[in-house]
């Protein structure tokens, strides 16, 4: 075999050896769709976590009264937490302890304050992103090797944007004049639908594939004992801060709508969206939310009996780096503006699916023709050879 048919097969065998990292490429790609979206597939299939309104004029309830609303339905169960989430249609997630030591979280409406339903411990949405974020692979200590695998795929999704709009000359002419055609064969229209989809997609795909390896960045910086983060550690509250009653009994603590009150104060423009209440006589109240920077929570650290704000979390409080990796995981994951923002990010996720089929349909026939182009060459070369050494046999046997 000659120098130039060696480099041939070897250079098959490197383009029919990329097939597997595609093909899980694309797989994660549909999974990551599947994820933007899969709060609301469960939405669809479970009426337990719709926010139905008993009518159309009827206003949602404040903390403080689903709380007592709670209390009123269930007075022995423990309110952990109230989260009300971005969409208005969802019901309230509301985790609670029962005296039996049992913890889980339900469905409250949020018209109402009845429970509508338990959420289960996992369910389609926990599936989709435990499958998209880490292949499954459980988390024994730090993170699964799972994590790494699907996070270091961001940089091979980066490079090929890179060298995509390095080949593809002068590709903002696609924005003008997109090119499609339907009539010339497959090869060329899945050829015009991969380029047209990628021109489409370079700030997605450059979103996706940049938090992708912030993600793989994260992970090595955990499992190396080395942290970024600026946050300070809030401690219980002292013996001589909790207030004692004559009697013996808990003192009283304010209003939750009161302490939103106060962290609204505290942080202008503050859409209270969770709620986490004292877990004993000595924690604190914590009460977060967005506010004009839709990527990042603030949060209200508040002393649950006079009203006092312990500590807070402001998005002046973040280094510019924090600014940058705390924005990450919702400009990855889309969930930051509502239903609508998450159906661009499905939108575009299903593109850059086709994107990589398309490009895998592509790869495929063109390494098949050209496999199957060596395999002809080969056989070729063989009955030439068989040819030449059948005369040169007749010939010594003539001579003979």
């Amino acid at each position: 075999m000659s120098k130039k048919s060696r480099s041939k097969l070897w250079f098959l065998v490197h383009s029919w050896l990329a097939l597997p990292i595609w093909f899980f490429v694309l797989i994660v790609c549909v999974t990551g769709t599947l994820a933007v979206v899969s709060q609301e597939i469960v939405w669809l299939a479970n009426p337990q976590m719709r926010a139905s309104p008993p009518s159309d004029d009827a206003p949602r309830l404040s903390y403080d009264q689903v709380l007592a609303a709670l209390k009123q339905a269930e007075p022995l169960t423990l309110v952990q937490s109230i989260k009300r989430p971005d969409e208005s249609h969802f019901a309230l997630d509301v985790s609670v302890s029962y005296p039996d030591g049992r913890s889980t979280t339900v469905y409250v409406n949020p018209y109402t304050g009845v429970i509508q339903g338990v959420a289960p411990t996992f369910n389609f949405k926990q599936f989709t992103r435990a499958l998209h974020g880490w292949w499954l692979v459980p988390f024994t200590n730090g993170y699964s090797w799972g994590w790494y695998l699907v996070s270091f795929l961001g940089l091979p999704l980066l490079v090929s944007l890179i060298t995509g709009l390095v080949v593809y000359k002068k590709f903002w002419k696609g924005f003008f004049k997109p090119t499609l055609r339907f009539r010339h064969g497959a090869r060329i229209f899945w050829g015009d639908f991969h380029r047209l989809s990628g021109i489409w997609s370079i700030w997605f795909i450059a979103v996706i594939s940049i938090t992708g390896l912030w993600f793989l960045i994260e992970a090595l910086l955990y499992d190396n004992q080395i942290s970024i983060s600026s946050e300070p550690v809030i401690p219980a509250m002292s013996r001589e801060a909790v207030p004692l009653s004559a009697d013996g009994s808990p003192p009283p603590r304010i209003d939750l709508d009161r302490a939103i009150e106060i962290a609204m104060q505290k942080i202008p423009g503050l859409e209270a969206s969770f709620v986490s209440l004292p877990g004993n006589g000595y924690s604190h109240l914590d009460i977060g939310g967005r506010g004009w920077y839709p990527l990042m929570f603030q949060t209200a650290t508040i002393n649950p009996y006079n009203g006092e704000i312990a500590a807070s979390r402001l998005l002046s409080d973040r280094t510019a780096l924090e600014f940058v990796t705390e924005s990450m995981r919702p400009l990855h994951t889309g969930d930051f503006g509502g239903l609508w923002i998450k159906l661009i990010w499905f939108f575009f996720g299903l593109v850059l699916s086709m994107m990589v089929l398309s490009g895998l349909l592509i790869w495929t026939k063109r390494t098949a023709l050209a496999t199957a182009n060596a395999l002809k060459r080969s056989e070729k070369k063989q009955r030439t050879a068989t040819a030449q050494s059948s005369i040169s046999r007749e010939t010594s046997e003539a001579s003979l």
